[in-house]
């Protein structure tokens, strides 16, 4: 008698899935040029950061070999993009770029749901005779981020010296 509710229950239930069309996904398809690269330049690594206005959500993208890169939009409530933008973040090696090629507004595309963006994105691997040299040196002067290591008997159980920050403690307020 229990069992009489579950075969018109599951059956309700599969026509209830049959019916509910999934949500498509929007994508973005584009490349990142270089502008002083020579033709067979590897490109992967790169990110690139997508923003849709008025959404706190943010996506992000890792270019492919030849520059091209793919991601969701990232839309949370709404269901057209507006005022979305790509821009270049950086990449494995010191990227240079304009304001005016860094970022581009997204644009629909012929296929359904899929997005491109308006104006290409550029940078240039040197830095540009525009800007003054100093300011190049500047933005070169940052080494490596990598941290320094001490070598640690591993026979004491620690973690690597990296692990630690200094810490100086205060004796005293005079």
């Amino acid at each position: 008698m229990a069992l009489s509710w579950v075969l018109p229950t599951t059956l309700l239930f599969a026509l209830a899935l049959a019916n509910i069309q999934l949500s498509t996904c929007q994508v973005v398809k584009a490349k990142v040029t270089c502008l002083d690269c020579h033709k067979n330049t590897d490109f992967s690594g790169i990110k690139v950061l997508v923003k849709c206005g008025q959404v706190k959500k943010l996506a992000m993208a890792t270019t492919e070999k030849d520059g091209s890169f793919e991601t969701k939009l990232p839309l949370g409530n709404s269901k057209s993009p507006m005022n979305c933008l790509a821009r270049i973040l950086g990449g494995p090696d010191q990227l240079y770029a304009s304001r005016k090629v860094m970022a581009s507004e997204i644009v629909k595309t012929q296929e359904p749901n899929s997005y491109t963006i308006s104006t290409p994105l550029g940078f240039t691997t040197s830095c540009p005779l525009n800007i003054k040299e100093a300011a190049c040196k500047a933005m070169n002067k940052f080494g490596s981020s990598k941290t320094v290591n001490l070598p640690v008997p591993p026979e004491w159980g620690l973690a690597p010296s990296s692990y630690y920050v200094p810490f100086i403690p205060i004796i005293g307020i005079p």
